[in-house]
């Protein structure tokens, strides 16, 4: 998968992500991103889809639950069988994000 979105935060910084995985968790859908592709250190971040009215919007926020970041962490660990070593890291800041 090799999509961007743009992030806004709840600062009205906008952000660009790299989309490394999507995933489903109990009902949920999950994106594994990064800001920086260029960087073998890289931080990913787990953002959770947000139900939304608008059909044609999706939104997300940073996962910041340490138990939900855990298992999802694991699954996208999972799915990504050992090919990228990602530490993946919570957010503080919340935001929204439009396709």
């Amino acid at each position: 998968m090799d999509n961007k979105i743009m992030f806004t935060t709840d600062d009205g910084e906008n952000v660009e992500f790299t989309v490394i995985e999507e995933a489903r968790l109990s009902g949920e859908t999950y994106l594994l991103v990064t800001a920086d592709e260029k960087d073998d250190d890289e931080i990913a971040y787990v953002l959770r889809e947000v139900k939304t009215d608008n059909k044609t919007e999706v939104s997300y926020r940073m996962v910041e639950d340490d138990e939900e970041l855990a298992a999802v962490t694991g699954l996208f660990n999972d799915v990504l069988e050992g090919e990228i070593d990602i530490v993946v890291e919570k957010e503080e800041s919340e935001g929204t994000d439009s396709e």
